[in-house]
């Protein structure tokens, strides 16, 4: 049944595991998952008078592109030729920078995400942050302007460095021993898409760091971790160990639903795997249009690379196969908008099914 955002919300607060991992292509609502869940999450304890008086960061603490928005460029002194990343006035950097003096664990997480020569340099108050690119014979270039995939590492490695104080002092069983009590009653860490900006090197060791955190956290605190990237995902499910796996899905209705995955993404939703899915779902609703044989000749070729052959060609069947990568080159490759019609003939659809069955009864689908 497709449900809402609050609903599958509802779904992953009812969950007991440890860890929530959850796989979603871009654009189907992840962001928007992590709100519908914390919104949803502070809206509990009504009862509870404390609880439901107490701050959003008491009960979950969410990365996500919305903590972004702590972290803004000063265009007047961009004009004047200086280049100052300002950071909005919060409670949460004022703990991890001013109260807990981490800025130097920001820095080497920063540079382990991105390059040692990169530095940042906070002000005096904590409330802006400039950089500067060491080069050879101890020479360094001052107050350049970084890109905005690092200044995502940046704002991610402030968020990496605040989790973990927050697990280290969760870790202290006394609560008269912690240096605070802000968190005392913290529930979730929901972790949105740290990936975008990385490199295949850098996002395992991020996804291996995440999994190491989440291992050390003695506490009951539960995490929710969402990606788009397969791989990061991977790594964290064979990482960790008390863990559900899911895949989010989302309809034309505007609904959406959450499916158990079992195992990691190369058995479950890898991108040849989407494709297999959506032309099975045409076939069998005979809802073929033209650009299906698109998806047919891109799934063709994700498994003939994946095989070894030289040529997604050399899948087709041997006695028809000049004839038919000449009508899916044709179909797949129009070049006038005059000549693409969506709706195919009989015979056409019949090609995709067909196709479509020789690709997954020869090539070993499961």
């Amino acid at each position: 049944m497709n449900k809402s955002l609050r609903n599958i919300a509802e779904q992953l607060d009812k969950n007991n595991k440890k860890t929530q991992l959850i796989y979603a292509f871009n654009g189907t609502g992840k962001t928007r998952l992590s709100q519908a869940f914390k919104n949803f999450i502070v809206s509990q304890g009504k009862d509870d008078k404390e609880n439901n008086a107490a701050l959003t960061r008491h009960k979950i603490l969410y990365y996500n592109a919305f903590t972004e928005d702590l972290f803004a460029w000063d265009n007047d002194k961009h004009q004047e030729g200086e280049h100052q990343l300002i950071i909005q006035p919060n409670s949460f950097t004022d703990w991890i920078l001013k109260d807990q003096g981490q800025d130097q664990n920001i820095v080497r997480y920063f540079q382990s995400y991105t390059h040692q020569r990169l530095l940042p340099h906070f002000n005096e108050d904590f409330s802006a942050i400039t950089f500067s690119l060491a080069g050879d014979n101890d020479q360094r270039i001052d107050n350049i302007k970084i890109s905005k995939g690092e200044e995502n590492n940046l704002i991610w490695s402030i968020f990496f460095t605040l989790i973990n104080l927050v697990i280290a002092e969760r870790n202290i069983t006394d609560k008269s021993e912690r240096s605070t009590n802000e968190f005392d009653h913290l529930r979730y860490i929901f972790i949105d898409d740290p990936v975008s900006s990385l490199d295949e090197n850098h996002l395992i060791q991020l996804a291996v760091d995440i999994a190491q955190l989440i291992t050390s956290c003695e506490s009951d605190i539960k995490f929710i971790i969402t990606t788009h990237n397969p791989l990061f995902y991977n790594v964290l499910y064979n990482a960790l160990t008390s863990k559900d796996s899911y895949i989010l899905r989302r309809f034309e209705d505007g609904k959406f639903a959450l499916e158990e995955k079992k195992g990691d993404s190369n058995r479950s939703f890898s991108y040849h795997l989407y494709l297999k899915q959506l032309l099975q779902e045409a076939v069998k609703e005979n809802k073929i249009e033209k650009y299906h044989f698109t998806l047919l000749r891109n799934l063709y070729e994700k498994t003939a690379s994946f095989l070894g052959y030289p040529q997604w060609s050399d899948l087709l069947p041997g006695d028809k196969k000049l004839y038919l990568t000449r009508i899916i080159n044709f179909t797949s490759h129009l070049t006038l908008s005059n000549e693409m019609v969506s709706e195919p003939s009989e015979p056409e659809k019949q090609t995709v099914a067909f196709l479509l069955n020789h690709l997954l009864e020869n090539y070993h689908f499961k």
